[in-house]
């Protein structure tokens, strides 16, 4: 590839990769496994968005939209805990979002309201300066201003109780907001540096609201009285379960196409019904209504036949075959789904497959006025592995869980029949296709039962009669025409499992380590010196390849400076060939490696894949049981699919899974959010501003005053003091790539603690009614609701 950089750079580049490589640096790192290339990031990637785009001038003026919901917002305050992703809708339609997120989850300014938005001061204190289009108004007739700006703050930055808040993240660090040097413009002032504020005053509320506690706690529940979006809110009927949205005629932009939006609460299991009677035009629905959408859209020969019925006859939607989407409807665990994390919701409960539904042909016929739209939500589902008791208490038996599962298999049977991009994600801070994203999973390593059995072995979880904890059967040898690549991949993950506990300082580690620690540090300083002149090169141009080299270096740096402080911390004390927790990393002829984590790649070997369960682990005598705590509704059928390919895999490492069902209403309150449990699945939603929103879900959890323990929402009570710092200094970083360094930073130690198991990036499909434009599947990317509307 060729950069436009000097050539006696670029000379300097490929000599430092080459010494780098020889030294065997980079062996612990799997991200850098080459040192050419792009970020993966630079570019949204399929399945981040699918909507059908349109022009407006080829959108019909007039009609109304009838939208499926999971239920009517409890609250049009976006700022309590009360708010859902209705509410999100709602807001979004009807109030000032000063930037919008595009299909890649990055902050774009919102011109309908905002001429401009800068940070104009660093020193001595962080100012932004809003330029407010002078257009914007409420439909009250009051200008958007300073005002309404100074009104949220003190509403939000937690100093006034009487105000019920669920988070004041931002608002906290401002000092004073004033009006600017024009007209128009908000000055803000902050008290110490803060990397996300273009998160504030979005949605941005009337100081009529957020003025007066009461109004703010109460009246902003089911009405807003004045608003300032191109929708204003008409009215909610709680006996149909609708609230209507109407154009709003004082709106100064674009004029809306559709004259009414009706949010309507359906549940799942209703909606391929209420879809065939008409009911609905737009509907988030599972893979199996999708399928019979899909299936009823083919002509008539095409369609697969149904058992004992002539091929080409009417039949059932799809193929029943194994690992085909489910037709799971979400009941209580789906309207307690987590759309905001800051919002104070529940994690959302989901799945994976089912057999599928059975449609009659006038269903059929019904259903071919639909399309289906899917991308991969900004959202995803976790293992969680709750660290505050028990025998996850210890980090050895998590990160041995966490290895036993393999991630891949489990994002192929959700993601795969959907035709979208199955990759496991790799980060629990940002989605696949946002800026910076890259897979941290190394810093725990790969599915590997041997290393998991190690693990629980050192953890002193034996076997009844002290054997090792080896399958009941034959373990089957790596699969024909997959060569070695599984084997270099485990064995690349195997190098960088580690986690910190206890300084080498502290444990006498040989200098050999230091050495490997030593430069490593070097690798960061020399990846970031060649970042420095890519991105001198790129001269702020994000569509070049220097600028996607400078990103990529940047990556390079911050994954070498993590390896060696994995490195520079010890799992015990002496040993040698000690991996992950002190568990021995052996080579082919099962003796344990010189060297431990710096050992030559070919050193070892992956563990082929388990068939069948093993005795049962036990320690002290007891049993190792972990209870699975699991939604019993009807809407969380797939779930409980994925739970049990879980248990299987934890059952070929002796480890045995206890599963309890309960109530769908109270799977997060009473079980989630209370640490009832050992294992759990629920969802967390992806976010532009990782800093800010990642910090409660990981953060440590903190002694209360009354002796309870504050967990915010890390509900696996897993975190230490270093996340919180990396956190603590993302946040208060203004310089974009500085601070998402630090997030990388963050992430791999996430990953190392082992109290939260990303699986995959959740689906996202949505059925369309023919002729409606600019809606379906919206993935990361704010809704122009304005431009919505019927093809003409």
């Amino acid at each position: 590839m060729t950069h436009p950089v000097s050539s006696g750079g670029a000379a300097c580049r490929r000599r430092r990769c080459a010494a780098l490589l020889a030294a065997g640096v980079l062996l612990p790192l799997p991200v850098l496994t080459g040192c050419g290339g792009g970020d993966d990031a630079d570019q949204a990637g399929p399945g981040a968005q699918d909507i059908s785009v349109t022009p407006r001038d080829k959108v019909r003026q007039g009609g109304t939209l009838r939208w499926a919901v999971d239920a009517v917002p409890g609250t049009l305050n976006a700022f309590q805990a009360r708010a859902d992703a209705a509410t999100r809708r709602v807001t979004d339609a009807v109030l000032p979002r000063l930037f919008t997120l595009d299909e890649r989850g990055r902050p774009q300014r919102n011109p309908d309201y905002l001429d401009a938005a800068d940070v104009t001061e660093r020193e001595p204190r962080q100012t932004v300066v809003y330029k407010i289009n002078p257009k914007a108004r409420w439909s009250d007739g009051r200008a958007v201003g300073t005002d309404d700006f100074a009104a949220q703050w003190k509403a939000l930055n937690g100093k006034d109780n009487a105000y019920w808040s669920a988070r004041n993240a931002g608002y906290d660090r401002i000092e004073k907001v004033e009006q600017g040097g024009g007209a128009h413009e908000v000055k803000v002032t902050f008290t110490k540096p803060y990397a996300d504020w273009k998160s504030l005053f979005t949605p941005l509320y009337p100081k009529s609201v957020t003025g007066d506690a009461r109004a703010f706690n109460d009246g902003a529940r089911e009405q807003l009285k004045a608003v300032a979006g191109p929708f204003t809110v008409r009215e909610r009927d709680g006996e149909a379960g609708t609230l209507t949205l109407a154009r709003n005629p004082k709106w100064w932009g674009a004029r809306p196409k559709l004259d009414a939006i009706v949010l309507t609460a359906l549940p799942r299991e209703k909606r391929a019904a209420a879809l065939a009677a008409g009911k609905a035009d737009l509907a988030e629905v599972d893979p199996a209504d999708a399928r019979a959408i899909t299936e009823a859209r083919k002509p008539l020969a095409s369609r697969p036949a149904s058992p004992g019925s002539p091929a080409g006859s009417p039949s059932g939607p799809g193929s029943p075959g194994a690992g085909s989407p489910s037709a799971g409807t979400p009941d209580a665990s789906e309207a307690g789904r987590v759309e905001d994390a800051d919002a104070g919701g529940s994690p959302a409960a989901r799945g994976d497959d089912a057999p599928p539904r059975k449609a009659s042909a006038a269903e059929r016929d019904a259903l071919r006025r639909y399309t289906v739209r899917k991308a991969l939500e900004p959202a995803y589902t976790q293992l969680a592995l709750n660290g505050s008791t028990g025998p996850l208490n210890d980090d050895r038996v998590r990160r041995a869980v966490a290895r036993a599962v393999d991630r891949q298999k489990l994002a192929d049977s959700v993601l795969k029949p959907l035709g979208l991009p199955n990759r496991p994600l790799g980060s629990h801070l940002l989605m696949a296709g946002q800026p910076g994203y890259a897979d941290h999973s190394g810093a725990l390593g790969g599915p590997d039962t041997t290393a998991a059995r190690s693990l629980l072995a050192d953890a002193g979880w034996k076997a009844p009669g002290g054997a090792s904890a080896q399958p009941q059967k034959p373990e089957k040898k790596v699969e024909a025409g997959r060569g070695g690549s599984d084997d270099d991949k485990a064995a690349d993950r195997e190098l960088a499992a580690a986690v910190p506990v206890t300084p080498l300082s502290a444990v006498g580690v040989r200098s050999a380590d230091l050495q490997r620690s030593t430069l490593l540090r070097q690798s960061a300083g020399l990846y970031k010196d060649v970042a420095a002149h890519l991105r001198t090169a790129a001269r702020g141009d994000t569509t070049v390849a220097a600028y996607a080299d400078y990103r990529r270096f940047e990556m390079l740096a911050a994954g070498a400076l993590t390896a060696a402080e994995m490195i520079e911390v010890a799992p015990a004390a002496g040993g040698r060939g000690t991996g992950a927790a002190g568990a021995e990393i052996r080579a082919v002829d099962g003796k344990p490696v010189e060297g431990g984590l710096a050992a030559p790649v070919d050193a070892f070997r992956a563990d082929p894949a388990a068939r069948g369960p093993v005795p049962a682990l036990k320690k002290d005598g007891k049993p190792l049981v972990l209870r699975f705590v699991l939604p019993d509704g009807p809407g969380s059928e797939r779930l409980r699919t994925v739970a049990d390919r879980i248990s299987a895999m934890l059952a070929r490492v002796g480890v045995q899974t206890a599963v309890q069902k309960v109530p769908d209403k109270s799977y997060f309150e009473d079980h989630i959010a209370a640490g009832d449990f050992d294992l759990a699945l629920y969802t967390w939603p992806g976010s532009a501003y990782p800093a800010t929103d990642g910090r409660p879900i990981y953060a440590k959890p903190q002694p209360a005053a009354d002796g309870s323990l504050a967990v915010e929402q890390n509900y696996t009570r897993v975190g230490t003091d270093h996340i919180d710092q990396l956190f603590d200094q993302a946040a208060a970083e203004l310089d974009e790539d500085a601070s998402r360094e630090l997030v990388d930073r963050a992430d791999a130690r996430i990953w190392a603690a082992a109290g939260s198991v990303p699986l995959y990036q959740r689906p996202e499909v949505v059925a369309v009614k023919e002729g409606l434009v600019n809606a379906g599947a919206f993935g990361f990317a704010t809704p122009r609701f304005q431009d919505i509307g019927y093809k003409k």
